[in-house]
């Protein structure tokens, strides 16, 4: 697994003085790992993924698929050393115990990882991925699993209440609130900005060692506690290896459920947290169609519209 160097030294050198999206001489080799999702459209989801990716001229994919509900899991034993991102978006069995373990060295040594929506659902028994991710949802977790993390007062709370994990009410609308400027996914982006329609995770619990929160949104867990501001960006340092989850980006069962993944803010924070993961910086500028407060953008085609780097 290499951590990019050159890309790094190309990338800078060519962006270096130039104000239009930077296009790399050598891209982020990729890999979605996907399959075996009861709740969602996985193969849509993944597809929509790789578009994203790919159409921003920064990383080249391929898309491994897991043996499916009824099959077995151990024939799914991918050489990660190949790439140097991988892109989680799966929701089943958990791996057998050797895929684990390279996973586990893979990003150990310095190997990019993004976690995408329900992939912080499954696996809930392994004990590496559940550090990797830092906070999952439902399956059994509890307080045994860890904290409640969520914002309060201009900080994260670590909540070691006792209750159950995750929540998520009908899909709708969302304000995202930037809570970490100065990382380099959110740097320049709006305090605040609009994300489409979504099912907003929320009552995540989980090791949370070495996470950052990058952003929140208010969302109510429909009981007697109401509601606060839950993470849906954040960041784990995992080892050498930088993790970065989206909590945003369901997949409804057909084409025109993808609505989340349209957004331009779901894209362009995939593509910013990918890229970080990766390199251990960000090199995009922040483009100009870029969701704001109160004001929602989309990109249907999952690629930026040619005006979005203008100035």
């Amino acid at each position: 697994m290499k951590r990019l160097k050159l890309y790094l030294l190309i990338l800078l050198a060519t962006c270096l003085y130039t104000t239009s999206p930077c296009k790399a001489q050598q891209k982020i080799k990729t890999m979605i790992v996907t399959g075996q999702d009861g709740s969602h459209w996985w193969q849509g989801g993944s597809e929509a993924i790789k578009m994203i990716l790919e159409n921003s001229n920064l990383f080249t994919v391929d898309i491994h698929i897991t043996p499916d509900w009824n099959e077995d899991i151990s024939q799914f034993n991918p050489d990660f050393d190949l790439y140097d991102l991988v892109v989680i978006n799966y929701g089943g069995t958990t791996w057998a115990k050797p895929t684990q373990q390279k996973f586990e060295d893979f990003v150990s040594q310095g190997g990019g990882v993004v976690v995408i929506h329900s992939s912080v659902v499954g696996m809930d028994d392994w004990k590496g991925y559940n550090e990797m991710i830092g906070l999952g949802a439902w399956n059994g977790r509890n307080e045994k699993d860890g904290p409640y993390v969520y914002w309060k007062d201009g900080q994260a709370v670590y909540d070691y209440s006792p209750g159950w994990a995750g929540y998520h009410g009908l899909q709708h609308p969302s304000t995202i609130i930037n809570r970490s400027p100065g990382h380099p996914i959110t740097n320049g982006l709006p305090t605040e900005w609009e994300h489409f329609k979504d099912e907003i995770y929320a009552r995540l619990r989980g090791p949370a060692r070495n996470l950052e929160i990058l952003a929140t949104t208010y969302e109510d867990a429909g009981d007697e506690r109401g509601g606060r501001h839950e993470p849906v960006l954040w960041t784990v340092k995992y080892g050498k290896g930088n993790v970065f989850v989206s909590l945003l980006g369901h997949a409804g069962n057909d084409p025109e459920l993808r609505y989340a993944m349209e957004c331009t803010g779901f894209q362009v924070t995939l593509l910013r947290g990918a890229e970080w993961a990766a390199t251990g910086q960000v090199t995009q500028q922040v483009p100009t169609d870029f969701p704001r407060k109160g004001i929602i953008t989309l990109r249907k085609e999952f690629k930026a519209p040619s005006h979005a780097f203008d100035e």
